[in-house]
């Protein structure tokens, strides 16, 4: 079964930014309803070769029958590896787009949107053991704390995480409605929208442990591409942004610049601009989801 998803983000400015070479190397890390796969495979040539990874078995049945093509059913922090196995280092280009798929949210049985209900689980990865429900039995007032702070950005995180631990005492918290429940006495009135979205977001990237991938992701990209490669990223929250910033910008995930005895920075990529390139109204307008997208290119730096 083929599963529907939105069309590509920043389709175009994605493909500028690989700067396709017909006989490269690529991957796409998070291949999804396989658009951007799509779109890479018919700039390739006969000798072009084009790896990609995703961990939803919902995307899996999007994968094209080309012999240029191997997808691989794994999460994109065992990069790697996988690429060291499948003979494919080092590579011409890397594109990575982040977050949650339209698909995803729009699925009630995944548990990522608070529009529908259904179980909440929010794994990304079917054979991962915890679910969102699981994290929140799991969790004491602390630890829920520093997740609902630092992954959602939540104010008064103490105050939501001590709600959700009394709630979940009563009655276990099992679906998205229960938790939209639970969460109503801290609530803001008329920001239920964005805080819910700030609460589910939190929980998510927890429960998937989606920021450790990226650093994972970005570390080893320095690893796998080769000088002249090009790194394309998409983010959707400031979270990422930040990391993919601070990686293309300093060659570390904090942002500190460090350079040689002649002032020259010492990092593995070049970025092509200090500014994030963002969708055009035209196609916010289309796809109303692409409104938070934030797209950094970077070439990597010739071996020394």
């Amino acid at each position: 079964m083929v599963h529907e998803y939105h069309d590509p983000v920043l389709l175009q400015a994605c493909l500028e930014g690989l700067n396709i070479d017909p006989d490269g190397v690529y991957v796409d890390v998070t291949f999804g309803g396989g658009g951007h796969s799509k779109a890479i495979l018919e700039r390739l040539g006969p000798k072009g070769r084009l790896i990609a990874f995703d961990r939803d078995r919902d995307a899996w049945n999007n994968a094209p029958e080309d012999d240029r093509f191997t997808l691989v059913k794994a999460d994109f922090r065992w990069m790697r590896n996988h690429l060291r196995f499948l003979h494919a280092l080092p590579v011409d280009g890397l594109l990575a787009d982040l977050g949650v798929s339209s698909h995803q949210f729009d699925t009630g049985a995944r548990g990522f949107s608070f529009r529908f209900d259904g179980p909440l689980d929010m794994r990304m990865d079917h054979r991962a053991k915890r679910t969102a429900s699981q994290l929140l039995r799991d969790l004491d007032e602390p630890a829920l704390t520093t997740v609902l702070r630092k992954y959602g950005e939540v104010d008064a995180a103490h105050r939501v995480a001590r709600q959700l631990l009394k709630a979940n005492a009563e009655t276990r918290i099992g679906t998205t409605f229960q938790l939209v429940e639970a969460l109503r006495p801290v609530t803001p009135r008329g920001k239920e929208s964005s805080f819910l979205a700030q609460v589910f977001q939190a929980l998510r990237i927890a429960v998937n442990d989606e920021l450790a991938a990226l650093e994972s992701l970005l570390t080893q990209s320095a690893e796998v591409i080769a000088p002249g490669g090009r790194l394309v990223v998409m983010s959707y929250h400031s979270l990422e942004d930040r990391l993919v910033k601070h990686w293309m910008r300093a060659g570390n995930l904090h942002g500190e610049e460090h350079k040689d005895l002649f002032g020259n920075r010492l990092r593995p990529f070049n970025p092509s601009s200090n500014k994030a390139i963002q969708p055009t109204d035209l196609e916010i307008a289309r796809n109303p989801r692409a409104r938070s997208a934030r797209l950094r290119i970077a070439t990597r730096e010739q071996a020394a």
